[in-house]
């Protein structure tokens, strides 16, 4: 296995599943696995579960870890090809990545997207740089467009918790005060569209995401007709997908924040969030606290997804 970026990554998910379910009853069934192999993590952007649940993940199979924050603990790198480099940036991604792959044996990369260019954001520029030039196998810790780290501990979650065969799971947008990404968007909804769940989208206006990550779907702008009878209520913000205003807020609308009234729509559905969340605008107090919250034992999942592809690396 060469690389992690999606779920086409998966070969079989059912037998990741199985084998997360392994990790998740004996976290060091496979500790020597691992044994004088190096994980080099790198951020372009800031991290707590990424970080932590990763790092955790490898030490379990009796990895080393090396950790590098560009921002921080780097040269600047610059990312474009053909540029005349007469600026503040002194190293180029295309020494950098070689330099970085022979120090370890697994790379792991998280760099977000801009929001600035959809073109650029969609062509995952930066990840794919680091499959094509490191020489080693790359996952993805979050990209521009998918986080399928977050997305597989999602799914095995769901099937933790599901009371039904083919639950019903819906995506929801919340406002946030902030443009954010639609990686996590994107990503739930393909993981959730594989596993052969029944998939609702709901989101207002101008807020369609990428048919090529939710088809299988039922899209509605209709948050209280999304909510009935479902079983996992998923809450995300993402920005404007669409050409003319990529990135861009187009709403705030508190009323869309996850609420008891909206939850009571619901088959007693279990609420779920990526974390971090803005309390009382993604999602109240209430329903965050309640014994149907799940985000704790999803950031826990976080360790049991990331070994899991890390396991099939190693093997």
């Amino acid at each position: 296995m060469k690389k992690f970026e999606s779920i086409h990554d998966v070969d079989v998910l059912s037998t990741w599943l199985a084998q997360a379910k392994e990790i998740k009853q004996d976290p060091y069934k496979w500790d020597t696995l691992g044994k004088n192999k190096t994980l080099l993590m790198i951020f372009f952007n800031s991290s707590l579960r990424t970080r932590l649940s990763t790092q955790k993940a490898a030490l379990n199979l009796g990895m080393h870890v090396m950790v590098l924050d560009v921002n921080q603990g780097a040269w600047k790198l610059e990312t474009e090809v053909g540029v005349v480099m007469d600026g503040d940036k002194p190293e180029h991604l295309l020494e950098a990545i070689p330099v970085m792959g022979a120090y370890c044996d697994i790379i792991a990369v998280r760099s977000f997207a801009s929001l600035s260019s959809k073109t650029e954001d969609y062509s995952e520029k930066i990840l794919h740089q680091f499959i094509q030039y490191a020489g080693k196998p790359v996952i993805s810790m979050e990209a521009a467009t998918l986080h399928p780290l977050q997305s597989f501990a999602d799914m095995i979650t769901v099937e933790q918790y599901k009371k039904t065969a083919r639950p019903k799971v819906v995506l929801t947008w919340a406002p946030h005060p902030k443009a954010l990404p639609q990686a996590v968007a994107n990503s739930f909804a393909q993981w959730s569209v594989a596993m052969d769940y029944d998939v609702v989208i709901t989101h207002p206006v101008g807020y369609e995401l990428s048919e090529e990550f939710t088809a299988g779907a039922r899209v509605t702008n209709n948050q209280e007709e999304a909510f009935k009878d479902a079983d996992f209520i998923y809450a995300k913000n993402w920005s404007a997908f669409n050409d003319s205003h990529y990135g861009e807020v187009l709403s705030t609308d508190r009323s869309w924040c996850v609420d008891a009234p909206k939850m009571a729509l619901t088959n007693a559905a279990y609420f779920m969030h990526c974390l971090p969340v803005r309390r009382n605008m993604i999602v109240s107090d209430e329903v965050i606290d309640s014994l149907k919250s799940l985000v704790i034992e999803e950031a826990a999942n976080r360790v049991v997804s990331a070994q899991t592809v890390l396991l099939n690396m190693l093997k």
